[in-house]
């Protein structure tokens, strides 16, 4: 394995009734402002709005509300959750959603307390800290990003149709909570779109070297198959304790560094799919679906060993009879056809990417991934998003 250092500084606590257990003595210590943050309004409809806010309230905090962050979130919502925070002096933000929502409350945390262009000097290029970010704690609605357990975010310019993350350790939340039956209400569409986000993490790691037996490799191979069985599990049955508990683990373990250690990741899918959502605002988890086999295909056979491994270790191809590319290829069939089978797009087509979308201006804007099995170019990735298209 490479060398290491592994830091992960959130407290989690999961399991069924976590937040209404543990909630006030995890803000009490706090001041008296809270920013509280979240999406589009679903915490209003299925109880969760009513719950976090009572417990609030019994302590006697100052609520201060930030909603309407949006999938994608943009750097613009980024600035308007920043004034908010600054106008009213949070002393913590509590984000309480899916990926989108705790992504753009650790921007904000940024944001809130440093003076100069956030953009350039986090987004743009990697940042040095010479502050602490503003606190933030958060409360997991959704699975799939594993946002809860890292400092990781990824905002939109708009003005420079550019999406891009950084993770900073020190935006790692200060506690996440994460209960399963918080994620029941998610609509199936998101639910398996989030899902198929957390194996996505889980190849992209498991995809590069080293090659050699390594314990991140073995993780990774028994958190896909995990992550493949239960989001089965869900799809037939939603209201699925066990599978709805395990997805949500399974999203926080892609994510919480463990998986990449000694790894060299790639995630030049993920690069793919952002330039892609940054010019026409596609699912993320749907535009993953998409792009995953066609790149696979591009460069299976520069990583023969480690892909017909996936096809034995995940899929349980038989190898008998066949060789290392042929078990290679029926992996990365085998990984299209669950695509299929969850109802998932196969094509650009089908997010609604029409022939006016310039796709070779999305793929010029790619950043290239230096772990990939290929060395990848712009031309390449052109041909891909036709392919996909």
């Amino acid at each position: 394995m490479n060398n290491f250092i592994f830091e992960n500084a959130t407290k989690t606590y999961f399991g069924k009734s976590c937040v209404k257990e543990y909630l006030a003595s995890l803000v009490r210590p706090y001041g008296d402002n809270i920013m509280l943050a979240y999406g589009g309004g679903s915490i209003r409809k299925n109880g969760i709005y009513d719950e976090v806010i009572g417990i609030l309230k019994s302590l006697g905090k100052n609520v201060i509300e930030f909603s309407g962050i949006m999938p994608n979130p943009t750097y613009a919502k980024v600035l308007e959750g920043a004034a908010l925070a600054k106008e009213s002096h949070a002393d913590l933000i509590l984000g309480v959603g899916g990926g989108s929502v705790m992504d753009c409350c650790k921007a904000i945390s940024i944001a809130a307390v440093y003076d100069g262009d956030v953009w350039d000097d986090f987004w743009a290029s990697a940042g040095v800290f010479d502050f602490e970010p503003l606190p933030l704690g958060v409360i997991v609605t959704a699975a799939g990003t594993g946002s809860e357990m890292n400092g990781g975010a990824v905002i939109t310019n708009e003005e420079l149709k550019i999406k891009t993350g950084r993770d900073y350790p020190k935006c790692n939340p200060k506690f996440a909570l994460l209960d399963p039956a918080y994620t029941y209400s998610v609509p199936a569409r998101q639910m398996v779109s989030g899902g198929f986000d957390t194996l996505s993490h889980i190849m992209e790691i498991y995809f590069s070297e080293p090659d050699e037996d390594n314990v991140s490799d073995d993780i990774s191979e028994a958190l896909m198959k995990n992550t493949i069985r239960n989001l089965r599990g869900a799809i037939k049955n939603p209201q699925d304790d066990t599978a709805r508990s395990n997805l949500m683990w399974d999203a926080a373990m892609a994510e919480n560094r463990i998986i990449k250690l000694g790894k060299k990741t790639d995630f030049e899918c993920h690069q793919m799919e952002h330039q892609l959502g940054a010019y026409t605002n596609c699912n993320h988890g749907e535009g993953l679906s998409v792009l995953h086999p066609v790149y696979y295909r591009h460069i299976y056979r520069n990583g023969l060993t480690k892909f017909a491994r996936f096809a034995v270790n995940v899929w349980n191809i038989p190898c008998e009879g066949k060789s290392e590319e042929e078990l290679a290829a029926a992996g990365v069939e085998a990984l299209e056809d669950f695509i299929r089978e969850i109802g998932l797009p196969t094509t650009l087509r089908e997010l609604g990417v029409t022939e006016d979308t310039d796709l070779k201006a999305i793929a010029d804007s790619c950043s290239l991934a230096p772990g990939s099995y290929k060395k990848m170019s712009h031309e390449e990735i052109y041909e891909i998003l036709k392919e996909c298209f």
